[in-house]
């Protein structure tokens, strides 16, 4: 068995496996959208292979790339907290390949095996914080006061 990297990483072995054990192989064409920006996020993924962008709508322009997410990362969060809506949009930027979970399916792994859970969420919510100094720092760069107004 190869050695896991990111988010399953961060589980025990018996915990990966129950939590691999609900997962389906994926994939995405460059291109593909994803998720779409207010959507009900009821699935998240975990990059085997390439690269896929995490984008918001920006009124009166194309979508800003905010973030980039590779092999082994998380592909979406907003499934374990309440409303369940995607506030980012994601789309392939090369061909992806995944692993895909049934967010309900999880959510239920999680309340049958709490330490799992917990497990979970703390892995999850080092993803956000991840994810939210990368946006930030993006968002800085696109928007800030030195930033090329040609780059909207």
């Amino acid at each position: 068995m190869q050695t896991m990297s990111g988010l399953l990483g961060e589980l025990a072995p018996e915990q990966r496996e129950r939590l691999r054990a609900l997962g389906r192989e994926v994939a995405f064409e460059a291109g593909a959208r994803i998720f779409e920006e207010g959507s009900t996020a009821d699935r998240f993924w975990i990059l085997h292979t390439g690269t896929a962008t995490l984008d918001m709508h920006v009124p009166g322009h194309r979508n800003v790339v905010i973030d980039n997410v590779r092999h082994g990362e998380l592909l979406g969060w907003h499934w374990m907290f309440p409303p369940y809506v995607w506030t980012l949009g994601s789309e392939a930027a090369s061909p992806v390949r995944a692993l895909e979970f049934d967010a309900h399916s999880v959510l239920v792994l999680c309340d049958e095996d709490q330490g799992l859970g917990l497990a979970l969420t703390r892995a999850v919510a080092a993803v956000i914080g991840e994810r939210l100094q990368r946006s930030r720092n993006r968002l800085i760069d696109l928007f800030g006061p030195y930033a090329p107004h040609s780059r909207i």
